[in-house]
Order: C-alpha cells, then sequence, then structure tokens
C-alpha cells in the first residue's frame, strides 16, 4: 500500500542545509497498524507527511498503490490524496461554530460526493466512531476523547485507504488517549484500514503492529519487541 524508496526531505537554513528525513525505506502492507515515534525534531511528523502527498521529498520516489504521488501534477495528487487519505492531528482542527454532524461533513465538500448525500455519509461516520448520538453537539460541549472521535470520523467519511495520524492522543490524559490508540487500531482491524501512527509515546507504540524509531532523520526498527 506505502512505499518510500530513499527518501530524504533537506531543507535549507541559509547557507546550511538540515535533512528532515535522511534515506529512509520503509514498506507497508495493506491494512497494517504501524507506529513512528521518536523525540521532538526527529522528523516522524515530515515523514508522516511525505507519506500523506502533502510534503515533497528532496529526493526519492514514494509510492502509494500503484502510484508515485510525487510524479502526479499538483491537481492529480490532490485529487488523489483527497479520494485515498484520512488525516487526524493533535489538536483535533475542528469548527467550533459547527456541530459534529457538521465538521464531519466539512470532509466532503470538496469531493465528487453530491450534497444530498452529505449528511448520511457523515452520520454513518459518526456511527462508526461510536457518537451518533453527538451530532447535534458542538465542540465546546464534547470531551477531548469525542472530540478526537469527531476527527476520526472526519477523517474515514469518504471510506480512505489510508488514516495518518500525527500525535493523536498529544491533548489528551492517558487512559482517554489509549482509548483512542485502541479504537484507532480496532478501526484498522475491522476496516483493514492502513494506519500510520506517529507518536512519542512508547507505550502507544507497542499496540502497533510494527514499531519504528525516528532519530535525526532516520528511521529504524520495525518490530514492536525492540
Amino acid at each position: 500500500m506505502i512505499a518510500l524508496r530513499d527518501v530524504t526531505k533537506t531543507y535549507r537554513i541559509g547557507d546550511a542545509s538540515l535533512a528532515a528525513i535522511s534515506g529512509v525505506d520503509l514498506e507497508i502492507p495493506k491494512g497494517e497498524f504501524v507506529a513512528v515515534m521518536g523525540p521532538s525534531g526527529s522528523g516522524k511528523s515530515t515523514l508522516l507527511f511525505t507519506i500523506g502527498g502533502l510534503l515533497a521529498p528532496t529526493s526519492g520516489d514514494v509510492q502509494v498503490g500503484s502510484k508515485s504521488i510525487y510524479k502526479l501534477t499538483r491537481k492529480e495528487r490532490a485529487r488523489f490524496i483527497r479520494a485515498n487519505m484520512g488525516f487526524v492531528f493533535q489538536s483535533f482542527e475542528l469548527l467550533p461554530y459547527l456541530t459534529a454532524l457538521e465538521n464531519v461533513a466539512v470532509a466532503l465538500y470538496l469531493s465528487d460526493v453530491h450534497h444530498s448525500k452529505h449528511q448520511a455519509m457523515a452520520n454513518e461516520a459518526l456511527e462508526r466512531v461510536g457518537l451518533r448520538g453527538r451530532a447535534s453537539h458542538r465542540p465546546s460541549q464534547l470531551s477531548g476523547g469525542e472530540q478526537q472521535r469527531v476527527a476520526v470520523a472526519r477523517a474515514i467519511v469518504k471510506n480512505p485507504a489510508i488514516l495518518l495520524a500525527d500525535e493523536p492522543t498529544g491533548n489528551l490524559d492517558q487512559k482517554t488517549g489509549d482509548g483512542v490508540i485502541r479504537f484507532l487500531l480496532e478501526l484498522c482491524r475491522n476496516e483493514r484500514l492502513t494506519t500510520v501512527l506517529v507518536t512519542h509515546d512508547q507505550s502507544k507504540a507497542r499496540l502497533a503492529d510494527r514499531m519504528f524509531l525516528m532519530t535525526d532523520g532516520r528511521l529504524k526498527g520495525g518490530d514492536v519487541d525492540e
């Protein structure tokens, strides 16, 4: 489902250069739950955004399915990302003046789905995350864990093949965060949703099928027991 070949991302800072990712090779088959952990600044979020088509590598190839996504035109890549990928972020990124249902439906506005189907699809996504009964609530009326589940519902409403989660428990307490990770794992298992989790928390990373360690832009590991 995902294949990275010798991927490097280098930033220029004045006359110097900084390699955020250095020569990363990675293969993730369909339906696998992979965790990438490491300290702040190690390159793990850069890696996630590169997989997600949001940040072009300086060199190397990123394949998702049969597509080398950075060989597509910008419009083709945007269309491919919308159709195949869902994103979950640490800060939830919910619009405070919209209900849970409306926040989920936002993800459909730029899709090819006719507007007449938006509400039904958003309700179905909330049902999948166990929040159908909270559809009319605004973010301020939801707990942190519920807000993150709404964010997950928004990410999966279009039935993507891949879910990319960037520190999704960073704003949650330990118990709630564990619940969110176990929910993502269950979602991956039940729907064969290829999932890449970025986290600094080893206890959460160890729940994955494989765990990688990112240090100074290099990826190591691949076994939850390492």
